[in-house]
């Protein structure tokens, strides 16, 4: 007997174009979280779900990349629960932070 699903017309893809915020898009997928984690981490956990999502190739049927989805975020959003943003590196200014040396001769110090 092969699966049925229910709502034709659902279309993940259209749902998740009204969702704005990380509280938006863990609210729609049901997704516990804690307020102080999101508060602090909300676009870096975004940044880490649009950088998933782009790696992963999506199913075309629409429960399944709706699991998909979900799964992904959860990853995203765990990955702040117990680091932070510097050991992350999630957006630029984290990626580029590093060693970094630079050299300034005697004759450029007293021209």
């Amino acid at each position: 007997m092969n699966a049925v699903n229910i709502d034709d017309d659902f279309d993940i893809d259209d749902d998740m174009e009204d969702l704005v915020s990380a509280e938006d898009f863990l609210n729609y997928f049901d997704i516990p979280f804690d307020e102080t984690t999101i508060n602090v981490y909300r676009l870096h956990i975004l940044q880490r779900y649009h950088d998933y999502l782009s790696k992963t190739e999506l199913s075309e049927q629409q429960n399944e990349r709706r699991e998909q989805y979900k799964q992904i975020l959860i990853q995203a959003y765990e990955s702040f629960v117990d680091s932070d943003a510097k050991t992350e590196k999630v957006l630029k200014i984290y990626k580029n932070l590093g060693p970094q040396s630079t050299f300034v001769s005697m004759e450029q110090i007293f021209k």
